[in-house]
């Protein structure tokens, strides 16, 4: 599993035409799931996202978590982040979880984070996404439950 989490100052996330979802200062995160991982590996990594201190306390130094600024969650599934591109040209994601395997991960990663957090928007698993952010700082991280 990876999230690639990017503090932001703002984002939102549209469909056909429609925005489905947006926040204020918070983490848009895109989440790919492969085809090994489960529950507990999207436990760990929710945690660990939710508990990161990427925000800057009074002093300029990174010590507050998401809740500290209360925060929101902007969350995308994003499959492409499995991409091979070791042969050739066109990438490969034959390591990217089935989708409906994937799908329902996807949607128990976003009721555990809403239970740690008060605003969870969501992107739709699948759609056809347009993603917008300022990403403040700027400030990227990316968790792979390989690395923990």
């Amino acid at each position: 599993m990876r999230f690639v989490i990017q503090r932001v100052s703002h984002a939102s996330v549209t469909i056909d035409e429609n925005v489905r979802g947006k926040i204020e200062k918070g983490y848009m995160v895109l989440i790919g799931i492969g085809q090994e991982d489960d529950e507990k590996t999207a436990d760990k990594l929710v945690q660990k996202m939710i508990n990161l201190r990427i925000f800057e306390d009074a002093n300029g130094k990174t010590n507050l978590a998401l809740k500290d600024v209360n925060g929101g969650l902007l969350l995308i599934s994003q499959f492409t982040l499995y991409a091979d591109c070791k042969k050739g040209n066109r990438p490969s994601f034959v390591k990217a979880g089935a989708p409906d395997r994937a799908c329902a991960l996807y949607e128990y990663i976003k009721r555990k984070c809403a239970e740690n957090v008060e605003n969870v928007q969501c992107g739709e698993f699948g759609a056809d996404m347009k993603v917008e952010l300022l990403n403040d700082g700027p400030f990227t991280v990316i968790l792979d439950s390989e690395w923990l």
